[in-house]
């Protein structure tokens, strides 16, 4: 299962969306604080998604301290890249927890600090505004927004 796992964040760093999301099982239950959870081709469109946003960019990850016996596993990652929308730096440092099933990933759920996020992603308003309840409920509603956009052109 480590194998897995390496295959899924090398496909990360490579923004190689078609190897993360062969990576994942049909019933994937994916789960972080800028999405929610999302399920099945609603996760594998996700990682299509932000590696065909990253393409071509300075987007880079670097991912450790894999551990995995046969029915789960954990990671740490972190990811470097510039947020489109305000041209800031971003260095977030993720914690991710895995269950397998056949093989695959069938559940993944990544935890980070999203006000910390907020900060570098967005600045003042990141500062002010990024450890509300509020602040969250709202950009999740955004990204799948955005998701549910690129998953109607994908068709």
């Amino acid at each position: 299962m480590e194998n897995i796992i390496k295959t899924f964040y090398t496909a990360l760093n490579n923004c190689d969306g078609p190897t993360m999301a062969s990576c994942y099982h049909d019933a994937i239950v994916f789960e972080d604080p800028a999405f929610g959870v999302l399920k099945g081709e609603r996760a594998k469109a996700m990682w299509l998604m932000l590696c065909d946003s990253q393409n071509e960019t300075s987007f880079n990850v670097e991912f450790s301290n894999i551990s995995t016996n046969d029915n789960s596993g954990s990671a740490h990652w972190e990811a470097h890249y510039t947020f489109s929308k305000t041209g800031r730096k971003v260095h977030n440092k993720i914690d991710a927890k895995f269950e397998f099933k056949d093989g695959l990933i069938i559940k993944h759920t990544d935890e980070f600090d999203l006000h910390k996020w907020a900060k570098q992603a967005l600045g003042i308003k990141g500062i002010f505004f990024g450890g509300m309840r509020f602040f969250k409920n709202k950009l999740q509603s955004q990204t799948n927004y955005m998701l549910d956009n690129y998953i109607k052109k994908a068709v």
